[in-house]
């Protein structure tokens, strides 16, 4: 029979990742995980199938982080002083309606809902606050919520539940990117890395994408949130992605994720694969199958929301410096791009090799955080074993960056409907 020490090595990290994804506090987190540790090797004894031993320990951890939550005091809190709804952190669809039909709610459901839903404090937290019964907590939240589900009518996407979206072109427009002699800006990035959507309920996009040198469009992904989600109590939204073939539209992906945004970091908590007749789940609890295509920072933080140079990456024309660092995402450099003959005034933020050995993305944000242009580079030899040639005969032609000495190729580019 395996040693606990042995058990709780290899799946360690889980219940760290979890811990953490609870817990904002980095302190009372390791509190917490101490606990845990403790907890679970008390009654290792009574464990008798050790290969339920993560789920074991998860659900320690998860009853720990709920008496963490439940022994903490709330400080008093007056109901002015609670920030407006536009503020609530997974996103609302518009801000105005919601704030419109909170307010003209009576003062003690908009109390309680601001509570629930904007402090997430558990209920009994909230009876002591306000010095009622907790059963009298379950019954106001519950009238609150039926009287703004009333009121409020979420946004749709179109007749019959469709998705209405901007038709991105055959091919590339021309572009024009010109370095600016400006300071760059620090701008709040909430879109998902890699896929451009902002993961707040009523958010929806298309982009494409287009390979080089023929800049034609190869593929064309249509994404909105459709509602909110939870994974291991952690809540978030769920999204669709649509990936057609632009060429053949028979060519269908269909794609489902989770997704978290935070003041500080925007993360995926979940994607659903299928695998024959099974609709397999995948959790960021599991390390070896999320983490190395979902998973981004450390303990899968995310990506930043807060963007500001920090001279991680220090780039003079093509030519690029690097620290070395994990998770390399940094504000390069201000330029004007012009596509299709609209001009935007955007900040460089370069990824070098977070997700993928070999592979640096260039992606150029407006001052409202979003997308105008992603462009991916190939280092030389980036799987040359497969494509038989290094990247520099394959696109001859294709802009290249040098990067702490190594060459690096332009792939293909992306352009989202926002820019249309």
């Amino acid at each position: 029979m395996a040693s606990f020490e042995t058990l709780l090595e290899t799946h360690r990290k889980a219940a760290e990742r979890y811990v953490h994804y609870r817990c904002a506090s980095p302190q009372d987190a390791e509190d917490i995980l101490q606990d845990v540790y403790f907890t679970a090797h008390r009654h290792f004894h009574q464990l008798k199938n050790i290969d339920a031993f993560k789920p074991w320990l998860l659900s320690i951890a998860r009853r720990k982080c709920a008496d963490h939550f439940r022994k903490a005091e709330p400080a008093s809190v007056p109901l002015d002083s609670i920030p407006e709804p536009a503020d609530w952190r997974f996103g609302l669809p518009d801000p105005s309606p919601v704030r419109d039909v909170l307010q003209a709610l009576p003062e003690k459901e908009q109390q309680i809902l601001r509570y629930f839903y904007l402090l997430e404090w558990p209920q009994n937290a909230i009876a002591k606050q306000l010095g009622i019964p907790i059963g009298t907590v379950k019954s106001r939240l519950h009238t609150a919520r039926q009287h703004f589900k009333a009121h409020y009518s979420p946004l749709t996407y179109g007749k019959e539940g469709t998705t209405v979206m901007k038709k991105l072109p055959a091919k590339l427009p021309p572009i024009t990117i010109t370095e600016s002699k400006d300071a760059p800006f620090s701008v709040k990035w909430e879109e998902l890395m890699g896929w451009f959507l902002v993961p707040k309920l009523g958010e929806k996009l298309s982009w494409a994408m287009y390979d080089l040198p023929d800049k034609t469009c190869t593929h064309v992904y249509d994404m909105q949130v459709t509602g909110r989600a939870m994974v291991h109590g952690i809540e978030g939204v769920e999204l669709t992605a649509r990936e057609a073939s632009y060429s053949n539209k028979k060519e269908v992906i269909n794609r489902t994720f989770v997704a978290q945004l935070t003041d500080t970091h925007c993360r995926y908590l979940a994607t659903l694969r299928t695998d024959g007749d099974i609709r397999n789940y995948i959790t960021f609890l599991d390390e070896e199958a999320f983490m190395p295509n979902w998973g981004f920072g450390e303990n899968n933080c995310g990506n930043e929301v807060n963007l500001s140079p920090k001279e991680d990456i220090i780039r003079t024309g093509n030519v690029i410096e690097s620290k070395e660092k994990p998770f390399l995402l940094d504000i390069v450099g201000r330029y004007t791009v012009e596509i299709g003959g609209k001009t935007y005034d955007t900040v460089c933020v370069m990824d070098i090799e977070t997700y993928n050995s070999g592979v640096v993305s260039e992606q150029f944000l407006d001052k409202n955080g979003r997308t105008v242009l992603w462009r991916r580079y190939n280092r030389n030899d980036w799987h040359q074993d497969h494509y038989g040639k290094p990247w520099t005969e394959l696109l001859p032609d294709s802009p290249r960056l040098l990067i702490n000495g190594e060459t690096y190729v332009e792939w293909y580019d992306c352009i989202t409907d926002y820019i249309l």
